[in-house]
C-alpha cells in the first residue's frame, strides 16, 4: 500500500495517531502533507521534519495537494474525520485513494519484525517503556504511540533497528489488522461502549488481534485474559510460579517501586523501577519480559530502567501554581482513575514522589468523558472518586455524542456524595469556575490531580491565567 513515490497526506495530521506516522513516513523519504487548523506543538513540529501544513480542511486543500504533488496523494483519515469533512469530500470527488489510518499502521507493522501493544489500561505507558528500553540498550527502534515518549520528546520515531514498537487501539476495532511478530496485551475491562456493545464483542476483537499475532504475551493477572486467551507467554505481579515473567514487589513508595525479577520461576535479580504503583509495576514488566523474548539481556534492561519515564499526559507535572502541584493525567475508565489515585495516595501518605515537593494532600478533579462511558460507569467512577480530600468534578465532555437523560457531571458528583457524605464535592459550570473553584477550595501543598480525555488538560493554563485576573470572582 505504501509507495515512496505516491505522497501521502493526512486529514487532521496533528491528532495524536496520525501525526506519529507522518513523522515516521517523512522521515523514511515520503513525501508527506497534512491539515490541521490548530497550531500545537505537534504541528509545528511536523513542519520542522518536512511535512506541509495546511490550517484549512477544504477542497481547496486538496486541489493544492493534487497540484504540488503532481501525481495523486494518498489521502488519510481517522475515525475523528467526519464523512462531512471538505477536504475527504474533495478526495473522494476526485478519486483518490483513501484509507484508514489503521491501514497505513497496519502496513508499517506487517513490514518488519514488530512489538504491538494492546489492552483496555495501560498500553499507551507500555509501549512507551518498551520503546525507551529498547533504545536505551541500543535497538534503534522505530515507534509509533499514541502519546508523547520522553524519550525520544515525539510519539513517532524512525529507528534504523529491526524493531518497530506500536500501540495497538482497541477502540474502533482496527487492530484486527495487525499481524505483529510480538502481540503484548495488558488487560481487557469493557470500554469504548460507544463501539462495543458487550464485553464479548471486545474480548473477540482482542483475540482476533492475537491470532494474527507470531507470538502472544499476556498479563496473568488479568481474570478476562487468563479464562479467554491461550497466551506463548504470561507475566505476573502477584506470584513467580505457573508464569514466564514476573515481579513481586519488596518495597512500594510514592516515588518508586523495588521489585524481585523472576522468569520461569527462578529469580534473577532486582529491579529499582522510578515509577510508582502497582500498575506501573505490571507495565514495566510487560515491557521487560517483551525485551526479554526479543533477546535483550537482563542485564542490559536492568541498568536501562532509571532511564523509564511515563508518556505525555500519564502523572505529568504541569508546575507548582500558588503552592498546589498540579498534575494532569489521562485516566478516563473507572479503573484507571483508581490506580492514578492510589499511586497518589502513596506519594501523600509516604511523603516521597517523584514531585518537585511532596504533596500534603489529594484533589481529584475528574472530567467525566462521553455521555456513554459515563452512563455505563456512574457508580465506578464515583467509588474511584471517593480516594480523594477534595473532589471537583469538571463538565462533561461529550466527544460529539448526543445527550444521555439522567447523565451529567451533576448525577456523578451527587453519586460520589452518596458514598461519602462528608467529602466536599464541587461541581464546574464550566473550565473557566473550575478554575476559580481550585485557587478558593484548595490550598498550598495540595497535589491537584486533573485527570480526563477531553479538555481539561488546559487547565493548567487557566490557573496560570488567574494570575492578572480578579479573585473576588471565585466562585
Amino acid at each position: 500500500m505504501l509507495d515512496r513515490l505516491q505522497p501521502v497526506h493526512f486529514i487532521g495530521v496533528g491528532g495524536i495517531g496520525m501525526s506519529a506516522l507522518a513523522a515516521i513516513l517523512a522521515a523514511r523519504g515520503f513525501s508527506v502533507s497534512g491539515s490541521d487548523p490548530r497550531s500545537t506543538p505537534v504541528v509545528e513540529a511536523l513542519k520542522l521534519k518536512g511535512v506541509r501544513v495546511f490550517d484549512e480542511q477544504t477542497a481547496d486543500t486538496i486541489q493544492q495537494v493534487v497540484q504540488a504533488a503532481g501525481a495523486d496523494p494518498l489521502v488519510v483519515i481517522s475515525s475523528a474525520v467526519p464523512a462531512s469533512n471538505g477536504e475527504l469530500l474533495e478526495a473522494r470527488r476526485l478519486g483518490l485513494a483513501v484509507v484508514h489510518r489503521s491501514d497505513v499502521l497496519a502496513a508499517l507493522i506487517n513490514a518488519q519484525p514488530s512489538i504491538a501493544v494492546a489492552g483496555s489500561h495501560g498500553k499507551t505507558t507500555t509501549s512507551t517503556l518498551i520503546a525507551t528500553l529498547l533504545e536505551a540498550t541500543d535497538q534503534d527502534p522505530t515507534a509509533v504511540i499514541g502519546g508523547i515518549v520522553p524519550a525520544f520528546a515525539s510519539n513517532g520515531r524512525h529507528g534504523d533497528g529491526p524493531l518497530l514498537v506500536a500501540e495497538a487501539d482497541e477502540s474502533d476495532g482496527s487492530l484486527v489488522k495487525f499481524k505483529a511478530q510480538l502481540g503484548v496485551l495488558t488487560n481487557i475491562e469493557l470500554d469504548h461502549t460507544d463501539h462495543y456493545p458487550d464485553l464479548d464483542a471486545l474480548i473477540s476483537t482482542l483475540q482476533r488481534f492475537a491470532k494474527g499475532s507470531g507470538r502472544l504475551l499476556a498479563n496473568r493477572d488479568c481474570p478476562v485474559l487468563r479464562a479467554h486467551f491461550e497466551a506463548d507467554s504470561w507475566w505476573s505481579t502477584q506470584a513467580a510460579e505457573g508464569v514466564n515473567f514476573a515481579a513481586i514487589a519488596r518495597e512500594e513508595r510514592g516515588d518508586g517501586t523495588l521489585a524481585d525479577y523472576y522468569e520461569d520461576g527462578i529469580l534473577l535479580g532486582s529491579l529499582s523501577l522510578p515509577l510508582p504503583g502497582r500498575h506501573n509495576l505490571s507495565n514495566a514488566l510487560a515491557a521487560i519480559a517483551a525485551c526479554r523474548l526479543e533477546g535483550v539481556p537482563f542485564v542490559s534492561l536492568q541498568q536501562a530502567l532509571s532511564q523509564l519515564r511515563p508518556p505525555g499526559r500519564r502523572f505529568d507535572c504541569r508546575g507548582i501554581w500558588q503552592g498546589r502541584i498540579v498534575v494532569d493525567d489521562y485516566a478516563h475508565h473507572p479503573s484507571e482513575v483508581a490506580a492514578t489515585l492510589s499511586m497518589a495516595r502513596l506519594m501523600v501518605s509516604s511523603g516521597r514522589s517523584p514531585l518537585p515537593k511532596p504533596p500534603q494532600r489529594l484533589v481529584a478533579v475528574f472530567q467525566p468523558h462521553r455521555y456513554s462511558r459515563t452512563a455505563q460507569f456512574l457508580d465506578g467512577f464515583a467509588a474511584a472518586l471517593t480516594q480523594a480530600d477534595l473532589v471537583f468534578v469538571a463538565p462533561l465532555y461529550s466527544a460529539g455524542e448526543a445527550p444521555i437523560a439522567g447523565i451529567s457531571s451533576a448525577a456523578l458528583a451527587q453519586a460520589v456524595r452518596a458514598l461519602a457524605p462528608h467529602l466536599q464535592v464541587l461541581e464546574a459550570q464550566n473550565l473557566d469556575h473550575l478554575a476559580h473553584q481550585i485557587a478558593s477550595s484548595s490550598s498550598p501543598g495540595d497535589l491537584v490531580l486533573a485527570m480526563g480525555a477531553g479538555d481539561v488538560n488546559g487547565l493548567w493554563e487557566r490557573l496560570e491565567a488567574l494570575e492578572d485576573r480578579p479573585m473576588a470572582h471565585a466562585a
